[in-house]
């Protein structure tokens, strides 16, 4: 796929870009492709997760509510601010690039990181996740 080698490339090359992510814990066990593709996807993300660019965090079972649950959100962010950028995915696709919704999604993304765990303890249940399946 010629995509994902570029991004490979992006996020793991002589200048990584940073990437935060934040998932739930509910897409970890998801199982999709069975139980050694899902062991061997999980087994990525922590490897990849130990690198200092990346900040893997997921959202536990029991945390309760959290902003923008049932959507998802990437937040892109550029050298300047204003010329950040946000595509949600829900009930349908939007690009967002005004500074009053970037606002908007830079608080959400902030509760979101709050809500989740902190890397070392995501990379632990996704650990244990893995081992369970």
């Amino acid at each position: 796929m010629p995509g994902h080698s570029a991004g490979h490339g992006q996020l793991h090359g002589e200048q990584p870009i940073p990437l935060s992510a934040v998932v739930h814990e509910a897409a970890l066990r998801m199982g999709f492709g069975g139980p050694k593709v899902a062991r061997e996807q999980l087994e990525y993300l922590l490897t990849v997760s130990e690198q200092p660019h990346i900040d893997l965090r997921v959202i536990p079972f029991g945390t309760g509510s959290y902003p923008s649950s049932g959507a998802g959100i990437v937040y892109f962010n550029a050298e300047v601010a204003r010329l950040d950028s946000v595509q949600g995915d829900g009930d349908r696709s939007e690009f967002i690039d005004t500074e009053p919704q970037l606002i908007k999604y830079r608080a959400v993304m902030d509760r979101l990181e709050a809500s989740a765990l902190k890397p070392d303890a995501s990379r632990d249940l996704i650990r244990r996740i893995a081992q369970s399946i």
